[in-house]
């Protein structure tokens, strides 16, 4: 893509997550090819070898771990996790795969792209070798975990979380769940952010009575 600050390629199964990132580095200008799983994430790798692979580690079938360690062996693609796990056997798989980042859940976008921003500029300029050709991995980056709180932030732009919630719900594509939050809004004859925001606030008071 044209003008693209790079190409990421972010997997995570969980689809709200998967469609939040997704949304706010397409939005801070980068090319991102999304998967939420790890097969489908190694065959997207392939095709359009990526600048740098965003992995959630814990996912069924093939675990962020495997593909890191297919894109560092047969790809030498540099990749980054992005977890809520942070106990010492993850860290110590971390570094020895040879991350160039570790971010720890609960994140913002906000934080998120910071991050990437770097790791791309820096694998571009050749400053971050290839994890292939790693062969005693830096520390990787451990951001602090965020009050729960910290997210609300994203409601300035509900929509990617909206759409993150349809999809997950229903089973769709983002498209599908875009055009179907599109249909709602026209039916209740409101903004599409207006009703976007209105769905996650649900969303959200569903999940407070279910805990």
């Amino acid at each position: 893509m044209q003008g693209s600050k790079g190409k990421v390629l972010v997997v995570d199964d969980d689809r709200l997550v998967l469609a939040t990132v997704t949304h706010g580095l397409s939005q801070a200008g980068f090319e991102v090819i999304d998967a939420d799983n790890g097969d489908d994430a190694i065959l997207l790798a392939r095709e359009h070898r990526p600048d740098l692979a965003l992995l959630d580690i814990r996912m069924e079938g093939k675990t962020g771990f495997d593909v890191a360690d297919y894109l560092r062996e047969s790809l030498g693609t540099p990749f980054m996790f992005l977890s809520a796990f942070a106990d010492s056997a993850t860290v110590q798989r971390v570094r020895e795969l040879g991350a160039v980042a570790y971010l720890v859940k609960p994140l913002d976008v906000a934080q998120i792209v910071p991050t990437v921003e770097a790791a791309v500029s820096n694998v571009r300029k050749g400053t971050v070798p290839r994890p292939s050709l790693v062969t005693s991995p830096a520390a990787p980056v451990l951001a602090p975990a965020v009050p729960p709180a910290a997210p609300r932030e994203l409601l300035s732009d509900p929509l990617p979380l909206a759409v993150g919630v349809l999809m997950h719900r229903y089973s769709i594509t983002r498209h599908q769940a875009l055009e179907r939050l599109q249909r709602l809004a026209d039916a209740d004859g409101r903004p599409l952010a207006m009703h976007a925001a209105a769905l996650v606030d649900a969303a959200e008071l569903l999940a407070r009575h279910a805990d």
